[in-house]
């Protein structure tokens, strides 16, 4: 069988994401001849760096190129500005919109061999909720009001929760394969906040259960949380869950708060997805204080790079990255500073190829 070339734009955005994207191509560039993958790259601007320098924060050409010539990309981070910039705004919000990237999938893991083990996906719906930005302030009666529309539509909906029952369906066929977990039965949960925003938050929780029901999910198992609940049992339970699927909100908030359960945000990645086309994204920000110090932990962006392979079929090659980063963690020999190490970025980054 012929290799297969995949195209991938790189876009290290700000800070230390012009430390970090680099060793995501390293990773890649890596893999084994047996996966029959070659690999091409196109480098590509977003940014508050480039906003300064263009006016744009998101230029059209990154849009266009992506649109037309990728088939995944890899997105490091961004810095927001301190005060209001006019004309500036985060930029992967906006290509999340415009490449119609309706998900937002952050896997939280431990290894294997963890005290309390720890292995569950937070899907986020990506699109809408309080993040359409609609707001507006006014005087009042008693002062100046300030208002945020939270828009939540049964077709989101419907495409979240879908996508939470593919990857717990997905998920339960590699336990299935042999490979270790926690978990026993595919299971996911529906949070919200339906008893106080029977309307918005009712319409995501139906409409979810209604997905959910689809004879495609027949073996999964779906319970639901209300998001405060949610957030106690969390951490209190983490080995308990395994799917969690949330508004854009909630799931930004326990996504970044379920971090804390492996250590450290360089750990966990992220994956923008849409209708067959997959963003990797660390979660970490640009880290201003450790910028061009050499010592920003790669794993978030090589996680990240194995999940973008996911939602590209390429599931073998993606466990194969996936292993290698374990085995440096079980290891425990080279870490980052954010980790209680003193390794550098390339010291992570030739262990981990070394593994491969």
């Amino acid at each position: 069988m012929a290799a297969r070339t995949l195209r991938i734009g790189l876009i290290p955005g700000d800070g230390i994401g012009r430390e970090v994207i680099p060793a995501g191509r390293r990773i890649l560039e890596a893999l084994p001849a047996s996966f029959k993958l070659k690999f091409s790259f196109v480098d590509l601007d977003a940014g508050f760096e480039t906003f300064k320098q263009t006016g744009a924060a998101l230029p059209d050409k990154t849009v266009d190129t992506l649109k037309n010539e990728c088939d995944g990309a890899l997105f490091g981070a961004v810095s927001s500005p301190s005060v209001k910039t006019e004309g500036y705004s985060s930029p992967i919000v906006a290509l999340r919109k415009r490449l119609a990237l309706y998900a937002n999938v952050r896997p939280v893991r431990t290894v294997a061999t963890a005290k309390s083990p720890v292995d569950l996906v937070i899907v986020r719906e990506n699109t809408e909720d309080l993040y359409v930005k609609e707001e507006k302030t006014y005087d009042g009666p008693d002062g100046k009001v300030a208002e945020a529309i939270k828009r939540i539509t049964e077709k989101a909906s419907f495409n979240i929760a879908q996508m939470a029952g593919d990857i717990a369906v997905r998920r339960q066929r590699v336990r299935d394969s042999g490979a270790p977990s926690i978990h026993k039965q595919p299971l996911v949960t529906v949070t919200h906040k339906s008893n106080v925003l029977s309307q918005t938050d009712g319409l995501f929780r139906e409409t979810a259960r209604k997905a959910l029901a689809q004879d495609a999910y027949k073996n999964v198992k779906v319970e639901e949380q209300i998001v405060d609940s949610m957030v106690y049992k969390l951490f209190r339970q983490p080995s308990d869950y395994d799917v969690i699927v949330a508004p854009n909100l909630y799931g930004d908030i326990l996504s970044d708060g379920a971090a804390a359960l492996v250590g450290s945000l360089g750990l966990v990645p992220s994956a923008n997805v849409g209708k067959g086309f997959a963003i990797g994204e660390p979660c970490h920000g640009s880290a201003p204080d450790i910028e061009g110090k050499g010592i920003a932990n790669p794993i978030a962006t090589l996680r990240s790079t194995a999940l973008m392979l996911e939602f590209m079929n390429e599931e073998a090659a993606a466990a194969a990255i996936y292993a290698a980063v374990d085995a440096n963690l079980e290891e425990g020999k080279l870490l980052t500073p954010d980790m209680g190490g003193s390794a550098k970025t390339d010291e992570v980054v030739e262990d981990i190829l070394k593994r491969l």
